[in-house]
C-alpha cells in the first residue's frame, strides 16, 4: 500500500473504533466518562491524521506542528482516560503547558530543523506519554487481577517503544545510510499506526467489559442486605480459599444462627430484623478479620471460614463475636434489642476434608448447640470423626 492509501485506513480505524466506544458507552454507566475521553481521544487521532496529509499546505512549519501538538493532545486524553479509572486527572495547567512548549519548540527549533523534527524530535513526547499510560494501566487498582491489563500495557509499551527508536535509532541508522532509509521508516510509521488504532481501541474497551463483568459477577456472590458472602459465593469461592493452604495446616469454620430470630421479627418489625442482621454482619466481618470469608447462607443462618486457624483460635473468635454482638444490640443507645447466637464449630487440617463435610459438622455442633439452650458454643469434629460430635 502506498502512503496516502495507510494514512485514509487509519483514518477510518480512528473512526471506527470511536463510533464503538461511544456505542459501549450506553451500557457502561459507570465508565462513561473514561469511554467518552477516549472516542474524543480517537477523534483527535483522526483529525492530526488529516491535518499529517495536508501538513505541506501550511505556511512555515505551521502544518507538522499543528500536526504533532493534535496529536499529542490524543494521547494525552488516552493517558487522561486511563487515570480516571482509578479517578484520576491530569491537571489542565500541565497538558496546556506541554502542547504550548511543543509548538513553541517548533516555531524557535523547528524552523530551520524542519525534517528532523518531523522525523525524530515529535516522536519523543509521544513515547514519552505511552509510557505513563502503560505505567498508569500497571498501577491501576481498577485494572488489578483483569486478564485484559497485561495486553493492554504492552499495547502501549510496544508504542513506546517504536517511537522511542524513531527518536534515538532511526538518527543513527540514517546517519550510517543516508536519508533513504526514511521513506521505509515512514512506511514502517503507518503500518505501526494501523495496528495500534486497531489494537489500543480493543484493549481498552476490553478492559472496561471486563471490569464490568467481574463486577456483576461479585454482585450476584454478595448477599444484598449485609454485603457478606452469599451461599453460592461460599461454595464456589471456600473451597479455593482451602486450597491455598498447605497441607496439614488447620482451619476452622463457624455456623451461626440467630436465636429466636422469628420472635425477633415478629416482635420488633422485619425493618428491626434487618438492621440485626446488618449489625451481625459488621461484626462477624470486623471479628473475623480480613482473611476469613464471612458468608449468610440463608434467613438468620452465617458461616464464617477461618484458613490458618486451629479449634482454639476459632472458638476465641467465635466468642467474640457472640459477646460483641450481644452487647451491642442490647445497648439502649443501639438497636436495644436483645438478641444472642449459637454457633458450631468444626476443625480439620488442609487435605483431610472438603468444605460440605466441614459445614456439615458445624452444622451438627450448631444443632447441640440449639438443643443446649442457644447463646452457647459447641465443638465438634469434621466428617471422618463426626461420631464423637
Amino acid at each position: 500500500m502506498d502512503l496516502p492509501t495507510l494514512w485514509y485506513l487509519t483514518i477510518g480505524t480512528l473512526l471506527v473504533a470511536a463510533a464503538m466506544t461511544l456505542w459501549e458507552r450506553k451500557a457502561q454507566v459507570l465508565r462513561s466518562r473514561e469511554l467518552g475521553i477516549w472516542a474524543l481521544a480517537y477523534c483527535v487521532f483522526a483529525i492530526g491524521c488529516v491535518l499529517a496529509m495536508n501538513r505541506h499546505m501550511f505556511p512555515g512549519v505551521s502544518g507538522p506542528a499543528l500536526t504533532n501538538v493534535v496529536m499529542v493532545l490524543g494521547y494525552m486524553l488516552v493517558l487522561q482516560g486511563a487515570l480516571a479509572l482509578d479517578g484520576k486527572a491530569l491537571r489542565p495547567g500541565l497538558v496546556a503547558g506541554l502542547l504550548a512548549a511543543i509548538a513553541a519548540a517548533w516555531f524557535v527549533a523547528g524552523t530551520g530543523l524542519g525534517r528532523i523534527f518531523w522525523n525524530h524530535v515529535s516522536s519523543l513526547p509521544i513515547a514519552i506519554i505511552c509510557a505513563f499510560t502503560a505505567l498508569a494501566l500497571f498501577r491501576s487498582g481498577t485494572a488489578k487481577g483483569l486478564r485484559s491489563r497485561p495486553i493492554a500495557v504492552a499495547v502501549f509499551v510496544c508504542h513506546c517503544a517504536f517511537y522511542g527508536a524513531r527518536t534515538f535509532v532511526v538518527p543513527v541508522v540514517a546517519a550510517l545510510h543516508g536519508d533513504r532509509v526514511l521513506p521505509v521508516v515512514a512506511e514502517i510509521t503507518m503500518y505501526e499506526a494501523v495496528l495500534f488504532t486497531v489494537a489500543m481501541p480493543m484493549s481498552l474497551l476490553l478492559l472496561v467489559r471486563e471490569e464490568d463483568r467481574a463486577r456483576l459477577l461479585a454482585a450476584s456472590r454478595t448477599d444484598f442486605l449485609t454485603g457478606l458472602s452469599n451461599r453460592q459465593a461460599f461454595f464456589e469461592l471456600g473451597p479455593a480459599l482451602l486450597g491455598r493452604t498447605r497441607t496439614g495446616i488447620p482451619y476452622a469454620l463457624l455456623a451461626i444462627d440467630l436465636d429466636h430470630f422469628k420472635a425477633v421479627n415478629d416482635k420488633y418489625g422485619h425493618d428491626a430484623g434487618d438492621r440485626v442482621l446488618k449489625l451481625f454482619a459488621d461484626i462477624a466481618r470486623e471479628t473475623a478479620g480480613p482473611d476469613a470469608m464471612s458468608a449468610r447462607l440463608g434467613g438468620e443462618e452465617f458461616a464464617i471460614l477461618l484458613p490458618n486457624i486451629g479449634g482454639e483460635g476459632a472458638a476465641t473468635v467465635g466468642q467474640g463475636i457472640a459477646r460483641r454482638f450481644a452487647e451491642q444490640a442490647a445497648r439502649s443507645d443501639g438497636l436495644g434489642i436483645p438478641a444472642t447466637v449459637s454457633i458450631g464449630l468444626a476443625e480439620a487440617r488442609a487435605g483431610e476434608t472438603d468444605l460440605g463435610e466441614l459445614l456439615a459438622a458445624a452444622d451438627r455442633a450448631l444443632y447441640r448447640a440449639k438443643t443446649l439452650g442457644r447463646n452457647r458454643i459447641e465443638i465438634a469434629k469434621p466428617t471422618k470423626t463426626a461420631k464423637a460430635a
